[in-house]
């Protein structure tokens, strides 16, 4: 009897186990956090979950909370954008040349954009299709069966500055730093100077 129990409890474990992995491979877009106003890569990570290969990723973008302009080529995939009747970009489609991706594989596509000022997140809206036509649609909120990726933001500093990808300061408060670090360089060239003019009264008195 023990040793029944024993066998369900772990043939439950490891249900739950790989119904945790199926339930968090969904498409992920990275980095999961940015800051206001920076330029960003981002890159959607796409699991195959099927064992059919995924041959098509769609990413829609929120317009009020990112501008992305930029595509990484993918070798072996194309990409097509589409835009809004102003040509902003408002999303993206990759579609496989080959065979895409088999149910062990995972694809990454990365691109380029700018994160709006005021944006508190970004949640990205992915659809997967797969070769038999079939479409997941990764749009739901955090916690259903198929979430959306988000990416939470940041606030800006408030001296105004922005970072890159890489946290570096890019605007804003890099203008004032940039005139403070000039100032030892202007005392150095009033110090020439006055050095300059010193040396031409020491012998202009001696000729006297």
């Amino acid at each position: 009897m023990f040793k029944k129990l024993m066998l369900n409890a772990g043939i439950m474990l490891i249900g739950s186990m790989l119904l945790a992995g199926i339930a968090s491979a969904h498409v992920t877009v990275y980095p999961k956090e940015s800051t206001q106003g920076s330029y960003e890569k981002f890159t959607v990570r796409v699991p195959s979950e099927k064992d059919i290969p995924t041959v098509k990723v769609e990413v829609k973008f929120p317009m009020d909370a990112v501008a992305v302009s930029r595509f990484e080529p993918k070798a072996g995939w194309t990409y097509e954008l589409a835009k809004d009747t102003a040509g902003k970009i408002t999303g993206v489609t990759w579609k496989a040349t080959g065979d895409g991706l088999a149910s062990t594989e995972f694809g990454e596509f990365n691109m380029q954009g700018k994160v709006a000022d005021a944006a508190t997140e970004i949640v990205w809206k992915a659809y997967q299709t797969y070769k038999d036509g079939s479409v997941v649609e990764w749009v739901g909120a955090n916690g259903s069966d198929k979430p959306a990726s988000v990416t939470t933001v940041k606030a800006k500093a408030a001296t105004g500055a922005t970072t890159d990808s890489h946290g570096q300061v890019t605007a804003g408060s890099a203008a004032a730093s940039g005139t403070s670090s000039n100032t030892p360089l202007y005392l150095s060239i009033a110090a020439v100077v006055l050095g300059a003019l010193s040396l031409i009264v020491s012998l202009t008195k001696k000729r006297k």
